[in-house]
């Protein structure tokens, strides 16, 4: 299995405020989807964090179609009815988690949310991560990046700069 990372983060590195919020996302000028369709037609299933499960459903339209999504949490999870058959909670570990999708057939898998992007980072799982640097500076909030068990080299594959602002860089996890 292949784990890729597609995400946003503030110029000073945070994917939400400190409360969670996503409004800082509204993006002037945003006339594209800076390459995420065709990301999306690339995976086969997501994996993604409690939190982040959380906000995605606060935003009304569910964007993934139905692409199976495993979310990564020990709480109970409420499942509404039109996602029911696609999503699925875990409370596994990341490489129990990617074992369980190889015996499934999936290749290809995004993986979202700052915790869960660490852990599946830490368990070697991520091979790609694209990264849109929005340019406002939020001052706090929850990093995408926390700590790490040791050096996590990266492999530049590309940038591409936007007018509105954004720079979208693609790295290879090394």
């Amino acid at each position: 299995m292949k784990g890729s990372v597609f995400i946003a983060r503030s110029a000073d590195g945070f994917i939400a405020r400190k409360d969670g919020s996503l409004d800082w996302l509204e993006v002037p000028e945003a006339n594209e989807d800076y390459g995420f369709a065709g990301f999306m037609d690339s995976i086969d299933a997501l994996v993604m964090g409690r939190n982040t499960y959380d906000a995605v459903l606060a935003m009304g339209e569910w964007p993934y179609g139905g692409k199976p999504v495993i979310v990564m949490t020990s709480r109970p999870l409420p499942i509404p009815e039109e996602l029911s058959g696609v999503v699925e909670a875990s409370a596994l570990a990341p490489r129990e988690v990617s074992d369980e999708l190889d015996r499934r057939g999936t290749h290809h898998v995004y993986v979202d949310g700052g915790r869960t992007i660490q852990s599946f980072l830490d368990a070697g799982l991520v091979g790609r991560m694209t990264i849109t640097t929005i340019p406002v500076l939020l001052g706090e909030g929850i990093p995408l990046f926390g700590a790490v068990d040791g050096d996590v080299r990266l492999r530049h594959v590309g940038t591409v700069s936007y007018t509105n602002g954004l720079v979208q860089t693609t790295y290879e996890v090394v």
